[in-house]
């Protein structure tokens, strides 16, 4: 299916959400920091990515303006933060869509795939 980057600065957490969207048949990777994510956005290719908020070295404006950058705007961003509120009043839509803490695994699932089927792939799949 999908290639997904989780980013989250609790290494538990991110486990935890990789295996998730695993489960569901996608390949996910694991960051544990905005640097971390960034520097495998720049060398590797994902179709979405799911982030943490807060981030111990950034937010995950970071992240997604990053993912944004390299897809030209077509990776969708999933953003998991226990500040929902602060969230919706950024002044720009940071990620396509914010989700609370805690994340019910199921409804993880359905919004990443809804959110993948809603574009088209941004890197071409070898075939």
């Amino acid at each position: 299916m999908a290639r997904i980057l989780c980013v989250d600065d609790e290494l538990p957490v991110v486990t935890l959400k990789c295996a998730i969207l695993e489960r569901a048949g996608h390949t996910a990777t694991a960051a544990i920091s905005a640097r971390d994510a960034v520097e495998k956005l720049r060398n590797n290719d994902y179709d979405a990515v799911v982030t943490d908020w807060l981030l111990g070295d950034a937010d995950g404006r970071v992240v997604v303006e990053e993912a944004r950058n390299k897809s030209n705007g077509a990776m969708p961003g999933v953003v998991v933060t226990a500040f929902i509120d602060f969230a919706y009043r950024a002044p720009e839509p940071l990620a396509d869509l914010y989700l609370e803490k805690p994340v019910d695994p199921e409804e993880l699932i359905v919004i990443v795939n809804e959110l993948l089927k809603k574009r088209e792939p941004s890197f071409p799949v070898p075939g």
